[in-house]
């Protein structure tokens, strides 16, 4: 991918870099920045993603807001597949970093104060038309929000509770969120994380997934941040402020808008839980198995508050989740069979389209596993999913709720084992398992990756992961999982 911000750069400005250094990986998706050098020491960011959807989005939205004099990074290029994109060069520094080192408050309250201007002048039809995945905050929207909640957070703590009551409450609680249709822009992931402070300013970026729709949500998001961890004085004061600027375009009074506030507050506190869920529990990253505590706090909060009142079920299992004991939401993972030596076994698992041709083995062993995932339920052939892939959460529930895709790999996981059993015993160094399916972007992508998962969380092993059709490869070093 480093080679693509190469190439960009170089098409762009007609020159080669002088150097490109690879600086992080953009939290829980797969952006990967690098800082580019000029010969005259300017600097520039490259950024690659596997989602050209996204990035587009980005781009696109940056040049928008840029001439509505909205805050945010000058773009400069995007690749022709949208792979690869090149913006300003904002440093490193997060807003939250900033806090932590300075403890200076004022510039939450001159970011809170500048919300309004992005969401009554980050709108319009030609805005809405950029915005990824969907143009406006819709029921649809919402309920894969609340089903988060509920496989990817609820499910995975262990937790009895009643589906069919539990979706009463979300069908009124969607409802209730519905209620208010109005034409600002709604950042959806507005966060101190998501806010970079530079010479003195600060510059808002990850509003790829923005779309129409209630204001309340930016700031539930922002204030109630489960790792921000503002106080109730510093919340109230910044909300002052908030309303104060909102002035401007709309007239309302704390009174009015503090009950609508804390309706959002919940929903936002339940999306929020289901990606702790999904990244921490599930993809065992350890950030946000850390964040679940003060997540479950906030829940806590709301449920002593009466927010939740109103739907009692929820509420019923709000308070199961909040009597858990965090301590032992980290998933428990096998440790190598003992039988099993240590050594130096790479697996190689990949996904792939077999219109584009079966993976060259570059062992030269010719060994290994090639299943064709083409017999279960194709996510593909349905309009919602077909910009997705295996990796995103739609296609996962999709998949998950059909069960074929399961029944298939349960027929997988004993062979793979076998194999790498038998090839750890034997001092073997080279193992390829390879899922194909027609595209490569569904059902081989999903299988990968829980192969690739398991095989690093069950063998002292070292597993390199490639979605080939998708341009990602991750190498999962063995024990880090133990």
């Amino acid at each position: 991918m480093e080679q693509k911000v190469i190439t960009l750069y170089t098409e762009t400005f007609g020159k080669a870099p002088k150097s490109v250094e690879h600086l992080f990986g953009g939290g829980g998706s797969s952006r990967r920045y690098y800082r580019i050098m000029a010969e005259d020491g300017a600097s520039i960011y490259g950024v690659t993603s596997s989602s050209p959807d996204e990035n587009r989005a980005f781009y696109n939205l940056s040049r928008l807001f840029a001439e509505r004099s909205l805050s945010v990074p000058k773009v400069y290029a995007l690749s022709v597949d949208c792979m690869c994109y090149l913006q300003q060069d904002l440093g490193t520094t997060t807003l939250k970093e900033y806090i932590a080192e300075t403890g200076d408050v004022t510039m939450l309250h001159r970011v809170m104060a500048d919300l309004p201007n992005v969401q009554f002048k980050g709108v319009g039809d030609e805005v809405y038309r950029e915005c990824y995945p969907v143009p406006a905050l819709d029921e649809m929207s919402v309920m894969f929000d609340l089903n988060y909640f509920k496989y990817c957070f609820v499910k995975l703590t262990g937790i009895e509770f009643n589906e069919v009551k539990l979706q009463h409450d979300f069908d009124q609680l969607t409802a209730d969120i519905l209620s208010e249709d109005t034409d600002t822009f709604l950042y959806r992931d507005f966060q101190a994380r998501n806010v970079m402070v530079f010479n003195g300013n600060h510059y808002y970026i990850d509003y790829q997934g923005g779309r129409r729709g209630p204001i309340y949500y930016d700031v539930a998001s922002f204030l109630w941040q489960a790792s921000a961890g503002y106080s109730e004085q510093l919340r109230s004061e910044l909300i002052d402020t908030y309303i104060e600027s909102l002035q401007r375009y709309r007239n309302i009074s704390k009174e009015e808008f503090m009950p609508r506030l804390m309706l959002f507050v919940l929903f936002r506190t339940l999306q929020v839980l289901g990606a702790y869920g999904f990244r921490g529990l599930w993809e065992r990253k350890k950030h946000f198995i850390d964040s679940i505590p003060a997540g479950l706090a906030n829940l806590r909060s709301l449920v002593a508050k009466g927010v939740i009142d109103s739907f009692p079920y929820l509420k019923q299992v709000a308070v199961m989740l909040t009597e858990l004991n965090t301590d032992s939401m980290a998933p428990k993972v096998p440790k190598a069979d003992s039988a099993s030596k240590t050594n130096n076994l790479t697996v190689q698992v990949t996904s792939f389209s077999f219109k584009k041709g079966i993976p060259e083995d570059p062992s030269g062993n010719g060994g290994g596993y090639v299943f064709d995932c083409r017999g279960t339920n194709n996510p593909g052939r349905y309009e919602e999913y077909k910009k997705l892939t295996g990796l995103d959460l739609p296609v996962i529930q999709f998949l998950e709720r059909d069960g074929e895709i399961l029944s298939f790999l349960e027929s997988v996981y004993p062979l793979v084992d076998f194999h790498t059993k038998r090839f750890m015993d034997r001092g073997f160094t080279h193992l390829m398992i390879s899922f194909g399916c027609t595209g490569g972007q569904h059902r081989s992508v999903y299988c990968a990756q829980h192969v690739a998962e398991y095989l690093a969380s069950k063998y002292d092993v070292k597993v390199e992961l490639c979605h080939r059709e998708q341009g990602i490869f991750t190498v999962i070093d063995k024990g880090l999982y133990s």
